[in-house]
């Protein structure tokens, strides 16, 4: 386990800020990962996912807390594009500022979130006492932090992984090597339906 704190634990549960630790890759969370990597979404595709705000979204990347890594806005006109990974980060950031993590521990939690590979990610659970940011690989450190005392909420990586690739699956994703907008079956969005056809 690693923490964004200040490096209390010398053994168990460590500080995010510790370099990664291999994990298992979960095979069912990593099916699709390759085409998953071809798909980008759109300021509010990823805002309709992640639970939060245009306002969050547009505030989190004019200030680097989270920024696309598919495509940034570059002025007027232009769309910022967020991967699937972008996506998870941007929800796991609303539930460490909803249970008031300080920004900066957020941050390096974003920075250690985006370091670790996809498959990493299924594996990882989240703990924070509220000051520090801890990650867990397994269910004995999770114990281990809460016999400390200093576990007081948790984020399971992977449950947050299957709520974004739900709500991804219903919403419109974007090609990222042609550009082709597709259209998922949500009869709510003839807009994107008609932009589609427009092309």
């Amino acid at each position: 386990m690693r923490s964004t704190g200040d490096g209390r634990a010398a053994t168990g549960p460590f500080p995010l800020h510790g370099a990664p630790a291999p994990h298992a890759a979960d095979p069912a969370l990593a099916d699709g990962g390759a085409a998953r990597e071809q798909l980008g979404y759109r300021g509010p595709t990823a805002c309709a996912a992640a639970g939060i705000t245009y306002r969050q979204l547009d505030y989190w990347a004019r200030t680097k807390l989270v920024e696309p890594s598919v495509r940034p806005a570059h002025g007027s006109g232009t769309h910022r594009l967020y991967s699937f990974r972008d996506v998870v980060v941007l929800k796991i950031v609303k539930r460490l500022l909803d249970t008031g993590v300080s920004l900066q521990n957020i941050r390096t939690a974003v920075q250690h979130l985006r370091s670790r590979g996809l498959e990493d990610l299924a594996q990882m659970t989240l703990m924070s006492d509220g000051a520090t940011v801890y990650e867990c690989s397994s269910p004995d450190e999770v114990v281990d932090l809460l016999q400390g005392g200093q576990g007081v909420f948790g984020i399971a990586v992977g449950v947050v992984w299957r709520d974004v690739e739900g709500a991804l699956s219903q919403l419109h994703a974007e090609r990222v090597d042609t550009g082709e907008t597709l259209v998922r079956d949500n009869p709510a969005d003839e807009l994107a339906r008609r932009r589609n056809r427009a092309v």
